[in-house]
């Protein structure tokens, strides 16, 4: 069948070896996760590990969770055909994880459990507060499994040498499949010892290939910018040549429209991570909140130096493989580390460097598949439909049937937004976090004043705003490079519509506040929350129950 679906496929090293080397990956990861489905037994084991991660654990797994597809991929290749301009989403999500430390990451693991909606609910109303959160944690995890499957369709496909959408299609489910079985074996315990293995993996790889660009040039920096620059300007592909990569303007500062489009994106990068609720989630997987304080200055170090190395891996591909050889290949922009891992290292360092994009993948979207599996079956079976009666049999059994309903799913979104520069669909996924998550949980924790209807008010609407924007936006139809290009249904100009619908989702929490003041909110839970927030007092007490 590979044979058959590579027939018009782009030569980038040996597709038996890549197979191999992918093969390898599988069958080490799923030791790890079998061996941790051992002792897999309760609810809090399936969705937090027990909660028994240390910080530098849980530090590397939040990396590995967070350093996705989009960073690997997405941002190397928006930095080899955009230069600064591509740049700029590295800026965006290591800056994003300033506002995680200082402002969610300890409150949030003192005041919950298991799940975003833990918090949002944990002195509201709980039964319709708990269902905003878990289809706004739904949401923003399926534009994010989105991102990845769609990188893996790119990425598999130019490693096996597969052309055409019928043969990404099918490697795009091959990686559905996997990440459905990681998760059903293993829990979070498998999942995060395939994000810790995955994490030491990609940024030893980054690292690797950050030395080999830069002794290429003999540690001129100076000389990769310019090699970088001379072969845009000889590039054939239309609106690629000329094209200024060293400065900003290349992709965001083409119009005022663009330069908008900008501040949106960068918005919603650095507000999104602080919503995003299989980051958030992670927190939950250590004992005690100074673990969790650990775990984030831990991830914020690898995180940090990983976004160092994309500038050089980007400027690299740029100037070593040129912009007109990544937008030919499959994948386009998301084949740039790829390719240049192949003109460093050959075939082999291909097939490595390969592999740790593929467990990049599946670790990520293992990760977010546990999350939403748990945020559906702990919030809306247990707490709504149950009404607080579901066994923790029950629950585990509703996650695992969720795991596969979302896997199904993401395939068939995966299969739809091929093609599409995945750190760009993060975004997408970012601005849902920042819009629907956040305003939410900061009102939680510091406005005593909040209520439930301000909290329905704000994730609601912060959702739906967000999501009907991205409908009607560009990034769905209307231009070549829309996810529906031969459609034309945009109204909306901006391809991220973080400028509009995270300060309408900070305002319609105020509105509703005050619209649904009348109705008694518990004051003793109210003053609970802060003080276990700010102290951790009763946190482990809770969790041991």
């Amino acid at each position: 069948m590979i044979t058959t679906l590579a027939a018009s496929g782009t030569d980038v090293g040996n597709p038996a070896f890549n197979i191999a080397i992918f093969l390898a990956f599988v069958v080490v990861t799923m030791t790890l996760v079998i061996r941790a489905s051992r002792t897999t037994k309760t609810a809090s084991d399936f969705y937090t590990g027990g909660g028994q991660f240390t910080g530098p654990q849980n530090g590397f797994a939040i990396a590995g969770d967070y350093l996705s597809a989009a960073s690997f991929l997405g941002i190397a290749g928006a930095i080899a055909v955009y230069g600064y301009d591509g740049f700029l989403y590295s800026i965006g999500f290591l800056v994003a994880w300033l506002v995680a430390l200082l402002l969610v990451a300890e409150l949030l693991r003192n005041t919950g459990r298991f799940t975003m909606a833990d918090v949002l609910s944990f002195r509201l109303n709980q039964r319709p507060v708990r269902m905003a959160a878990a289809l706004s944690t739904l949401a923003v995890s399926l534009f994010y499994l989105l991102a990845q499957m769609a990188g893996a369709g790119g990425l598999v496909a130019l490693l096996l040498n597969i052309d055409g959408k019928v043969g990404q299609s099918i490697v795009v489910a091959i990686v559905g499949v996997l990440m459905i079985v990681y998760v059903l074996v293993g829990g979070m315990k498998g999942t995060t010892y395939v994000q810790m293995v995955k994490a030491v993996l990609l940024v030893a790889g980054a690292g690797i290939m950050f030395v080999l660009v830069l002794w290429a040039v003999r540690g001129n920096f100076s000389q990769l910018l310019a090699n970088a620059q001379d072969m845009v300007n000889s590039s054939t592909t239309k609106g690629v040549q000329g094209r200024d990569i060293l400065g900003p303007g290349a992709k965001y500062g083409l119009s005022g429209m663009t330069k908008l489009d900008f501040i949106s994106l960068g918005i919603a990068l650095v507000l999104g991570t602080a919503g995003l609720p299989h980051v958030l989630m992670r927190f939950y997987t250590v004992p005690t909140a100074k673990e969790a304080r650990r775990s984030v200055t831990w991830a914020i170090a690898l995180i940090g130096a990983f976004y160092l190395f994309t500038l050089v891996l980007g400027y690299g591909a740029a100037s070593m493989v040129g912009p007109d050889k990544i937008l030919a290949a499959p994948g386009k922009e998301n084949a740039a580390a790829p390719l240049l891992a192949f003109e460093l290292g050959g075939t082999i360092f291909l097939g490595i460097i390969s592999a740790v994009a593929f467990a990049t993948i599946l670790a990520v979207v293992a990760g977010l598949a546990i999350t939403a599996s748990a945020s559906f079956a702990h919030d809306i079976y247990a707490s709504v439909i149950k009404r607080g009666n579901a066994t923790e049999e029950q629950q585990v059994r509703v996650s695992r049937i969720t795991v596969v309903v979302i896997g199904l799913v993401s395939i068939v979104l995966g299969i739809m937004a091929m093609g599409q520069n995945i750190a760009f669909l993060v975004a997408l996924a970012f601005a849902v976090a920042a819009s629907a998550n956040l305003p939410t949980l900061l009102y939680s924790l510091f406005w005593k004043k909040f209520n439930t209807t301000g909290a329905l008010f704000s994730i609601y609407g912060g959702l739906i705003s967000c999501l009907t924007l991205i409908v009607f936006s560009p990034a769905v139809s209307g231009k070549a490079s829309s996810m529906f290009p031969n459609s034309d249904f945009a109204w909306f100009p901006l391809s991220n519509p973080g400028i509009v619908s995270i300060p309408l989702a900070f305002v319609l929490g105020i509105v509703g506040t005050y619209i649904g003041r009348n109705k008694i909110e518990d004051p003793a839970k109210q003053a609970e929350m802060e003080v276990r927030s700010l102290t951790g007092v009763g946190v482990e007490k809770a969790v041991s129950h």
